[in-house]
């Protein structure tokens, strides 16, 4: 068998660099920097735990296992996204609408600010509220 051929065979049963590998990365490289300054030993060690992992996760068979692991810090990472956007939007809309969240589901509401007392159709849900303006 040609090294290759080896070197694919190798890769292909292997998790491989996936999103939050990169993240990790990412985070070692900051954490290597501020360590330059720093010069702790306890930070060196988070350093070299945090090393290890990575590369356990890129050289694992446990495929299944690892994409749980990818999918679940992709959901982290979406839902710190998305309040981020949400709050640029209420800052955005501060003068034209108001957002509530449906008492139900939890659901935030963009609605149009008019003065008064309104019953709110939630349209995830379909649970009416009254809110007030």
């Amino acid at each position: 068998m040609k090294l290759r051929e080896r070197f694919w065979k190798f890769w292909a049963e292997r998790n491989g660099a996936d999103q939050f590998y990169q993240f990790l990365m990412w985070l070692l490289l900051v954490l290597m920097l501020i360590n330059l300054f720093v010069g702790s030993l306890i930070f060196s060690l988070v350093i070299l735990a945090l090393l290890c992992y990575a590369t356990f996760r890129l050289l694992s068979r446990n495929r299944y296992r690892r994409q749980r692991e990818n999918q679940a810090y992709l959901h982290l990472l979406s839902r710190i996204k998305g309040w981020f956007v949400l709050n640029k939007n209420k800052v955005r809309d501060r003068k034209t609408h108001i957002y509530r969240k449906c008492p139900s589901c939890r659901r935030v509401l963009r609605l149009p600010r008019i003065k008064g007392t309104h019953t709110v159709c939630c349209p995830c849900c379909g649970n009416r509220f009254q809110t007030k303006v």
